[in-house]
């Protein structure tokens, strides 16, 4: 029997088989200089019969993703990556997301670049180049977590990530994924019931890319993120479809849609990819507008270099909580995490940087790097950066302060 391996990163997954772990140590270690690259382009596919389960975005509309096959040594394996587009918490923020590309397919494009950890060329994406891989477009606004519906007799929102998520992998099943009868969960909260319905030779792992998103109080003390995410849940009927463990364990139920109280109760090795700095996380949830009403954080947020000594401090304290809520997880050897200081948000589908000459390391150690010999177990990967502004490696900085959407 064919020994199959999958990874899940939070905006992906990844499956393979064991026999093909042998990577050209030159293509691996050796980012080239800049050359002209051709952008892959990925035709969608839509789902129209998922309507017969349910399983349709906010709008109705059906759910889709794009997929590009894999070749030679990676025909076998599998790279699945979940779009995050942040969350609706009520009716209205709801009704708004379904008439954008963030609660419809009705609009987004139907093609869609694949690059970094998606990308097909070796010298750019040496792990993962050849693989299947499949990019998951997000609509359903609770990371494809809820299963609800909501009506006034006027219009119908449909709540449906969890339905999303299965058709799309049943879909995906006789396309060779996987040939699995069990019914398929995802999203970080569910990434052990996904490994149910694969043989038991499948092993599961997963990644995180910026979805380690923090319970932390705002610059004012209100707890704003808390707030949000127990509407998510409740308004979209996610505490059904979250970790049983991990929701014996809390008094609310919203806390197991934190990763920090979450992942604990996650049996798969698990990488975490974030920025101590995280530009969505500073922009909506430690500095979100209604904490700064008179716009005093705009410049710094947009740019760290334009924030004052006083606001630098303030964020340093955002880093200690992160670097504080990961503690639980740096003594495990099958964890695995890289949390640089970059003002950035989103690192591994973007080749500036995932892995090119100028991307960011650690320990001289890139994303693309680092993801790698944690998955393929080379080595232990825990890689911590040191504060803002030690880091110069830190030259493409990636804007996460997307409006609308929290």
């Amino acid at each position: 029997m064919r020994k199959l391996r999958l990874l899940a990163i939070w905006t992906a997954i990844l499956v393979q088989h064991s026999a093909n772990w042998r990577i050209v140590e030159s293509l691996r270690r050796q980012p080239e200089g800049k050359k002209t690259e051709q952008r892959l382009l990925v035709n969608m596919t839509l789902l129209p019969r998922a309507s017969s389960m349910a399983a349709v975005c906010l709008d109705g509309s059906p759910p889709a993703y794009h997929l590009h096959r894999g070749k030679g040594t990676g025909v076998s394996n599998w790279l699945l990556q979940f779009e995050g587009g942040g969350w609706c918490n009520n009716v209205l923020s709801c009704l708004q997301r379904s008439r954008t590309r963030r609660g419809s397919t009705r609009y987004m494009n139907r093609l869609e670049v694949f690059s970094g950890i998606l990308s097909d060329d070796p010298i750019n994406n040496p792990d993962f180049y050849n693989w299947n891989r499949v990019k998951l477009r997000y609509c359903d606004g609770a990371s494809f977590a809820g299963d609800s519906n909501y009506s006034d007799g006027a219009f119908v929102l449909h709540f449906r990530g969890k339905r999303i998520w299965e058709a799309i992998i049943n879909d995906l099943l006789p396309k060779g994924l996987i040939n699995a009868q069990k019914r398929p969960k995802a999203d970080h909260v569910q990434l052990d019931s996904l490994s149910q319905m694969l043989p038991d030779s499948t092993i599961v792992k997963c990644m995180s890319d910026a979805g380690f998103f923090l319970d932390v109080n705002d610059i004012t003390g209100n707890d704003t993120i808390r707030t949000f995410f127990n509407s998510v849940v409740k308004l979209q009927g996610v505490e059904n479809n979250l970790n049983k463990a991990c929701l014996a364990s809390h008094y609310f139920p919203s806390q197991c849609f934190f990763p920090q109280y979450n992942l604990p109760f996650i049996r798969n090795p698990f990488f975490i990819l974030n920025s101590a700095y995280d530009t969505y996380q500073i922009g909506h949830i430690f500095v979100p507008p209604s904490a700064d009403p008179t716009g005093h954080w705009s410049r710094c947020k947009s740019d760290l270099a334009s924030c004052s000594p006083s606001q630098i401090s303030i964020l340093q304290g955002f880093r200690n909580e992160m670097l504080t809520a990961l503690t639980t997880f740096e003594s495990s050897r099958n964890e695995g995490m890289f949390i640089n200081s970059c003002f950035a948000h989103c690192q591994s589908e973007l080749q500036d940087s995932w892995y090119a000459e100028n991307s960011p390391r650690i320990h001289n150690k890139t994303i693309a790097e680092a993801v790698g010999d944690w998955y393929f177990e080379r080595e232990i990967t825990k890689e911590v950066d040191c504060p803002y502004p030690c880091d110069h490696s830190c030259q493409n900085l990636i804007s996460g302060l997307e409006p609308g959407i929290i």
